[in-house]
């Protein structure tokens, strides 16, 4: 017989309005400045395909991040430097498809932006114009300023990306905490602040001393996500598949596994593979006459 999963209730009383059959507001950039002005919490949380988006917005999220991680979890690259614009267009629109309340935003993925400022406008309005993202998000300070002026001045809403930033995993020697000594934090805080001044509307921060991303936090005006940063962020972010355990090959230290649906999945799987094999699938129910 085919084990049936248990699905345990929300640990938190009520489930969000859009369980409920409510449609909450469109998430913006003005939802979030004002989310930080009032002390909300931001949840955002990864999402590359059609029914994680639907599930996720929901649940409530207020950001959809289609990130470049995807080329780890589900294209099963080493890191994220192979994946391409054609990925991010075909994932991103697979997001915006389930039409979330949740904002979208889109990772330029490495080498789309670094260029020049005129190639970095160019392939942020394609993940704009031809995949629906809502906002586009680039990594790196101060060197990627200009970059992020030419974009936001053209009416596309930027999220940085500071400390460890996947892309540069090389020239940062591999996934270390980054912001670690003074000289490292004065210059995180100067590069945060050269984003927030090229017209970045929000900042993550991976992996940078819970002390540094408060102090960051508190001198922004804009929000700040964090992910490995600590509890004092505006916000915070994790991938989809580490929070829901779906992806086994490596857990960083600040993901709080939520669920194991990996197990749940390949617990089905067997049952199924079972079942063809011993002839007890498929059944007369299963069967037209």
């Amino acid at each position: 017989m085919t084990p049936k999963l248990k699905i345990p209730p929300p640990a938190t009383g009520a489930l969000p309005p859009d369980a409920q059959g409510a449609r909450r507001p469109k998430t913006t950039r003005a939802t979030l400045l004002d989310m930080k002005k009032h002390g909300e919490k931001i949840a955002m949380v990864t999402a590359y395909d059609f029914p994680f988006a639907r599930l996720a917005d929901q649940a409530g999220a207020d950001v959809l991040l289609v990130g470049d991680s995807l080329g780890m979890v589900v294209l099963g690259f080493d890191n994220t430097l192979p994946v391409t614009l054609a990925h991010m267009l075909h994932h991103t629109q697979a997001v915006t498809r389930a039409r979330p309340q949740a904002m979208v935003v889109a990772d330029m993925p490495f080498m789309t932006y670094q260029v020049s400022p005129e190639e970095a406008l160019r392939n942020a309005g394609r993940l704009v114009q031809e995949a629906g993202a809502e906002a586009v998000k680039l990594e790196g300070g101060a060197a990627i300023a200009p970059m992020v002026a030419a974009i936001a001045r053209a009416g596309i809403p930027v999220m940085g990306h500071l400390g460890l930033t996947p892309q540069s995993v090389h020239q940062l020697g591999g996934y270390r905490v980054q912001g670690r000594g003074a000289d490292a934090a004065a210059r995180l805080q100067s590069d945060a602040r050269a984003l927030k001044d090229a017209g970045c509307f929000a900042i993550v921060l991976e992996a940078v001393p819970a002390a540094l991303a408060r102090e960051v936090t508190a001198v922004l005006e804009v929000p700040t996500i964090g992910i490995g940063a600590g509890k004092f962020c505006d916000g915070q972010v994790l991938v989809l598949h580490d929070l829901l355990g779906l992806f086994a090959e490596f857990v960083p230290r600040f993901v709080k596994q939520y669920a194991d649906l990996g197990a749940a999945a390949r617990t089905a799987l067997q049952a199924y593979v079972t079942d063809v094999r011993s002839g007890r699938f498929p059944g007369d129910e299963h069967t037209y006459s």
